[in-house]
């Protein structure tokens, strides 16, 4: 019985993944071509390069982003998995099709500056539904990932290095204004999509080092519903201190720095990004396609085992680190952990 529920909620799960993809990519498609054609502004990508096609042979839109992803998903297929490529191919008719629909339609602005802000954050909260829900809208992001699987390139660097190729095209088409207005597009729309991948509850990684360890954690507990986790520390001048690990979303910051200070106002308190978050006592984030972080964490769970919780964090945008300590016990279970 429990094993039909559980296959209920995936297929649940899957639908509504793909829901989201087909939303995410007529908001795509709506940003396209009633915000940024109007004005000449480029996406990156695929699309970029069919904008420009579009505007210097007038072949629809629509037909060209289609022709031109088809054949990033055949060298993709089997290299990439079929569920991906399942997913992107979804994405891409659809924002395909979508944007033949809004062509007709009468433009939202042609004022380049509303242009740019709105239709890179239209454009961000499109692609990032569809990269949320396991798919893309554009074949270079398939090849900057199989690159990436290859020969160890940043998928961020791949996609950046085509674009900076393609505003440089277009400035010398178009105008280099326009160049600079669609790199303004792109860093705009890049931010926005962060945000939806992670979403407002992106997970934040609190350390706090404090003489009043015990207290502080069940405070933490009490009044925040978050676990926490006490290591122990000495510092070089202040001697034997308690060491606090606890994950939590970034709307819960305020709160817990006023709830440290009310107990411990010398507490010495840093807050970082978590990537990714493997284990069963802190809420966990949804499961996000990002290359790189993913393959990491299952890697590290593969040899750290389930016993353990493996806190995976961002670095300047550049890689990954680990935190692993001596874990003494878990504040609400009280379970003890071995040396990682």
């Amino acid at each position: 019985m429990s094993e039909n529920i559980g296959k209920s909620k995936d297929y649940m799960k899957e639908i509504f993944s793909y829901v989201m993809l087909v939303a995410g990519a007529m908001i795509a498609a709506f940003s396209i071509e009633e915000f940024l054609v109007p004005c000449t502004i480029l996406d990156g990508g695929i699309v970029g390069i069919s904008i420009m096609i579009n505007n210097l042979s007038k072949i629809p839109l629509g037909a060209l982003t289609m022709a031109l992803n088809v054949p990033f998903l055949i060298v993709g297929m089997r290299k990439l998995g079929t569920k991906f490529i399942a997913k992107s191919a979804v994405a891409m008719v659809t924002f395909s099709s979508f944007l033949e629909i809004f062509a007709p339609l009468t433009d939202m602005t042609r004022d380049y500056l509303l242009a740019v802000c709105f239709g890179g954050v239209f454009l961000g909260v499109g692609v990032g539904l569809v990269i949320r829900s396991g798919g893309c809208l554009d074949g270079t992001e398939t090849v900057a990932i199989f690159l990436n699987r290859h020969i160890n390139l940043p998928v961020g660097q791949t996609v950046l290095i085509i674009n900076i190729l393609i505003y440089t095209t277009a400035g010398f088409l178009f105008g280099f204004d326009r160049a600079m207005y669609s790199l303004l597009t792109y860093f705009i729309t890049s931010k926005v999509i962060d945000f939806v991948e992670t979403g407002v509850e992106q997970a934040k990684a609190a350390m706090i080092i404090t003489n009043e360890g015990r207290r502080i954690a069940d405070e933490i507990y009490k009044k925040m519903g978050r676990t926490v986790t006490i290591l122990e520390g000495e510092g070089l001048i202040s001697g034997k201190k308690a060491v606090l690990y606890c994950v939590l979303n970034r709307l819960e910051i305020y709160q817990l720095k006023h709830l440290i200070k009310e107990v411990d106002a010398r507490a010495f308190i840093t807050i970082s990004d978590v990537s990714e978050i493997i284990g069963n006592h802190i809420k966990k984030r949804a499961n996000v396609n990002r290359a790189g972080g993913c393959g990491l964490a299952h890697i590290l769970s593969l040899f750290a085992g389930p016993e353990y919780l493996l806190f995976v964090h961002h670095f300047s945008g550049m890689g990954y680190t680990v935190s692993t300590g001596r874990i003494l016990r878990d504040v609400r279970s009280g379970m003890a952990f071995r040396k990682v």
